[in-house]
């Protein structure tokens, strides 16, 4: 029965992870026009302790160090005095697509421990007969 545990653990730690990166998505989505903000990327790393089970956490939560975009409107009151501020980082194609990817990653993990409580259960039918 241990199998079955470890199994689900591993496939709940990939719940978690997903969701984790599927709220910092929406929140870029949310911030995209926000000027000055930087997108935010979440790493998945080996739960710590856990690293032979195959358990995932997610990482320190990065910001993207690319350039943010200078765009020109001297009418914005955080423009320069040149007219031009900084936007944000964010591409929301860029984010459905990681949407799109951890939503599937999370069904994935769905599907995994579904499947185990299934066997579990029907392994739990047959010792009983």
């Amino acid at each position: 029965m241990s199998d079955f545990k470890d199994s689900q653990a591993i496939s709940a730690s990939g719940m978690r992870a997903q969701a984790t990166r599927l709220r910092h998505v929406a929140e870029n989505i949310a911030n995209a026009d926000t000027p000055g903000y930087r997108r935010k990327t979440v790493p998945f790393e080996a739960e710590a302790g856990r690293a032979a089970t195959g358990q995932v956490a997610t990482g320190q939560v990065k910001l993207d160090p690319s350039d943010l975009p200078e765009i020109f409107d001297p009418s914005h009151p955080m423009a320069d005095g040149r007219g031009y501020y900084r936007g944000s980082n964010v591409n929301p194609i860029v984010e459905i697509a990681d949407s799109r990817e951890a939503q599937r990653g999370y069904e994935a993990n769905l599907k995994m421990f579904d499947q185990a409580r299934q066997m579990s259960s029907a392994l739990l039918d047959l010792l009983r007969r």
